[in-house]
């Protein structure tokens, strides 16, 4: 037996959690509440509420629906695991609610599991305790953890429909005995019982369960199952089959791969909808007859050139004029903003179906031979959106190594959406061939830098353990919150680069810098790429926002072979600024001067290589 099973210890562990839940009501309590709510609980007591439960339980869905839309992401502090920090006010009840990262043990085997730990340890008033009726065994386990810290303890038995569509009887009186804290049956997606577990959170209890060893823990279990859970014969329904399909090694990559094409004509399928009957129209009808009367009167002095930009025939060209105004305007929401409302309702909507998950297995065997392991599908199908959450999520892989390959891949190789809501714009003109040529160049360097990578890096990519959720139809709701959670970052956070960066090039291109570095760059670019002296600016300028160092290409007048090669330079290097930060805050200085000259190496070499190709043929 190890020393940290051994009674003594336990003994110890439970005199501290004692003491920590004895403190729990000290002034320190709201050190963490959100930011401007601290006087809203109107003299009421502020109290802690920790929402605790396993992975893939409904823990998301519960927070939602018990804080609204108004809760705070961040960091727990010294790590890379993110919380989320809500207000929750139901009759006397005013409380911070904290949903802690899911975790199936307390006995920690990873950083996620090591701050759920930590965070209950803190001390709070109250936990809910989200329990899954359909895995109850494995989730057990964790939950005598819980019970064992002697904090009143609510439990919500979640997905107890799915239960019963599974044969799963559940004896919850018996149960309620078991545990000795009250358990309320819910089904968050629909969010059955979960009002009467808030109007009871008064009922919640301190459990008579002491800390266990790992082998007396599961003799509890057993004993906990089979007093109270009964299982009848059920047949596999059209779902349960799909579930078995699609998890297959051969017919489940071909199903991914479907599934990922046709995500991807459903994403174009609708943003160009939005564009073409929406977006559009209010630009050219309301925006841009407002932006001439604006011209009119700044005249033609610096300002209207900073706001407005250039005049073409005497009229603005939302694309190319370059304003703060126009082009600054029109390019983030009237051609990137319908993809991003299109890509993110798709991938939400495979999230919470519970396809990712599958598609992190079927692609697991090939994500290994570059390094990582399939649950780098996910942050690399985020970074489609956006590389700077694509990177953030590589928080989910185990190791150092694997963090820094994702991340390096999703920069180079995974254009966001911004990138191809423009591709249209540069090359559409050319014909889609050159579109599609694009997305496989992109996905053969994809390819060859991930596996050099994988072979001249030292350390181990880890095996994939990932639980896999059953198929359920989102929460209509709950999918709805987590759009428009993506779609705000988009605003708080692209916004501002966007206007920054055109700001910022109408400056340079003011006072001559641009030119400078075009005329320091031009040899290459001419000897080496085959572009023009002119496309150092918007290469250079791509650090800041490369869907308007695109726009920058489009006046250019290039051939189809210079735009392909300008094109597929500018997606291979840093994705824009705020990648740049991201990646120096998760990868750390060394990393990410290391990653920048990977990518500019790529860049360099693939844009020579493809000129070379389009000179011989």
């Amino acid at each position: 037996m190890s020393c940290k099973d051994c009674k003594l210890c336990f003994d110890k562990k439970e005199t501290k959690r004692d003491e920590v839940h004895r403190n729990s009501s000290a002034p320190e309590e709201t050190k963490n509440s959100p930011a401007g709510q601290a006087d809203e609980c109107g003299g009421r007591k502020r109290m802690r509420i920790l929402l605790m439960g396993n992975p893939n339980v409904g823990k998301s869905v519960f927070f939602s629906r018990l804080t609204g839309v108004h809760a705070l992401s961040s960091n727990y502090p010294g790590t890379t695991v993110g919380f989320t920090q809500g207000l929750i006010k139901h009759k006397d009840i005013c409380a911070d609610l904290i949903d802690v990262p899911g975790a199936y043990t307390l006995d920690p085997t990873n950083e996620a599991e090591e701050i759920a730990r930590r965070i209950i340890e803190e001390g709070a008033d109250k936990v809910i305790l989200v329990i899954d009726a359909t895995a109850l065994e494995r989730n057990l386990v964790m939950s005598l953890q819980v019970l064992s810290y002697h904090i009143p303890v609510i439990v919500a038995l979640n997905m107890t429909d799915e239960a019963r569509h599974k044969g799963i009887l559940l004896n919850v009186e018996r149960l309620e005995e078991e545990l000795g804290v009250p358990i309320y049956q819910t089904v968050a997606t629909t969010g059955r019982g979960i009002s009467d577990l808030v109007d009871n959170l008064d009922r919640a209890r301190i459990s008579p369960i002491e800390a266990m060893t790992k082998e007396e823990r599961w003799q509890k279990i057993g004993k906990i199952i089979a007093g109270v859970q009964t299982v009848t014969h059920r047949h596999h329904t059209l779902l349960d089959r799909i579930e078995d399909i699609s998890a297959h090694p051969v017919i489940g990559v071909l199903l991914g791969f479907f599934v990922l094409a046709l995500s991807f004509t459903l994403i174009r399928f609708v943003g160009e909808g939005l564009i073409n009957y929406i977006f559009d129209p209010i630009f050219e009808n309301l925006w841009l007859p407002f932006l001439e009367k604006l011209s009119g009167l700044f005249g033609d002095g610096y300002l209207r050139t900073l706001l407005i930009g250039k005049l073409f025939d005497g009229s603005i060209d939302l694309e190319q004029s370059m304003g703060v105004l126009s082009t600054g305007f029109y390019v983030e929401f009237g051609m990137v903003l319908p993809y991003i409302i299109a890509f993110y309702a798709v991938l939400s909507f495979l999230e919470d179906f519970g396809y990712l998950p599958r598609l992190a297995v079927v692609f697991d065997a090939l994500l290994h031979r570059f390094g990582i392991h399939g649950y780098a599908i996910i942050p690399t199908l985020l970074g489609f959106g956006c590389n700077v959450p694509g990177i953030l999520a590589t928080r989910v892989l185990e190791s150092e190594r694997e963090r820094f390959i994702a991340a390096t891949l999703i920069s180079v190789g995974v254009p966001c959406v911004s990138i191809q809501a423009m591709l249209a714009s540069t090359l559409g003109g050319f014909g889609m061939w050159y579109v599609g040529a694009v997305y496989f160049i992109l996905f053969i360097v994809w390819l060859i830098l991930g596996r050099l990578m994988h072979l001249t890096l030292s350390g181990y990519s880890p095996e994939l353990i990932v639980e896999i959720p059953p198929y359920r139809l989102p929460s209509f709701k709950a999918w709805m919150n987590k759009l428009w959670f993506r779609i705000k970052d988009f605003f708080f956070e692209a916004t501002p680069l966007v206007l920054g960066g055109i700001l910022l090039v109408n400056i340079l291109d003011t006072i001559g810098l641009l030119e400078w570095i075009g005329n320091i760059l031009a040899p290459f670019f001419q000897t080496v790429l085959g572009l023009p002296a002119a496309t150092a600016v918007p290469v250079v300028m791509g650090l800041f926002r490369k869907d308007i160092a695109m726009g920058l290409l489009i006046p250019l007048d290039l051939t189809a072979q210079q735009m392909l090669v300008a094109v597929i330079v500018l997606s291979m290097t840093f994705p824009c600024i705020a990648t740049f930060v991201v990646m120096w805050k998760e990868l750390g200085v060394r990393r990410m001067l290391q990653s920048s000259a990977l990518m500019l190496s790529a860049a360099l070499v693939t844009g020579a290589v493809l000129n070379l190709i389009l000179n011989v043929l």
